[in-house]
């Protein structure tokens, strides 16, 4: 899938590549342009990739995606059956979700069922037009053994949430201060530490013990 395909560039190179490609793209203008230059070689759905149904069936994502939404279509994307996606994505914003440490709410998740790797960086002149700011390629391939089960991706994006939002150490939020000593040390984390201080891992075993105690 090539999501906010554009004039296709992208689309040609995974068609040239041998993939059965869709591309998603929301404005009529462009969409028209992309029907009249594959014709049936491609399937052209115009949507908007914030409101379209996702397949039901496993899926890759191949996009450049716009630098201002790449958070929200990646939050709906990868709750989706998406097996691996290669974005184009700000170079800030991929920065700061392919960090291991410190965290944030969104990588945190992700990374609970996708290996996250930062790829490459693409100075903004690579682009026409270019952008005012650098860019990167961020790759999402899923776990074939996630760090929380995949039945329970809501609520464990309800319990990092309430984490997150907080703001307060995680013994004072999501746990009590005693699990929090005992687990400290075991996980790797101090006792008194805030959410963005724990990684993917640590919060996998976090939350463990907490649906242990509370189920």
């Amino acid at each position: 899938m090539d999501l906010g395909a554009g004039t296709g560039v992208l689309t040609r190179a995974l068609l040239e590549a041998g993939g059965r490609v869709l591309a998603v793209e929301r404005d009529a203008t462009l969409a028209a342009g992309l029907r009249a230059r594959f014709g049936g070689e491609v399937s052209v759905v115009e949507t908007d990739a914030l409101t379209w149904p996702l397949p039901t069936e496993p899926f890759v994502v191949v996009a450049n995606l716009p630098f201002a939404g790449s958070g929200a279509i990646l939050s709906r994307l990868l709750r989706g059956p998406v097996t691996r996606a290669v974005v184009i994505v700000e170079w800030a914003f991929a920065q700061k979700q392919a960090a291991v440490w410190p965290t944030t709410l969104k990588s945190t998740y992700w990374r609970a069922f996708y290996e996250l790797e930062l790829a490459r960086r693409l100075d903004h002149t690579a682009f026409s037009p270019p952008p005012s700011v650098d860019a990167a390629v961020l790759h999402f391939t899923r776990r074939r053994r996630p760090l929380v089960p995949s039945s329970e991706s809501d609520r464990y994006w309800r319990f990092l949430s309430q984490a997150f939002h907080a703001g307060a150490e995680i013994r004072r939020s999501v746990l009590t201060p005693l699990q929090a000593k005992r687990l400290a040390p075991t996980l790797g984390f101090a006792p008194n530490a805030r959410p963005r201080e724990l990684d993917a891992c640590q919060w996998a075993g976090v939350y463990g013990t907490v649906r242990r105690v509370r189920p």
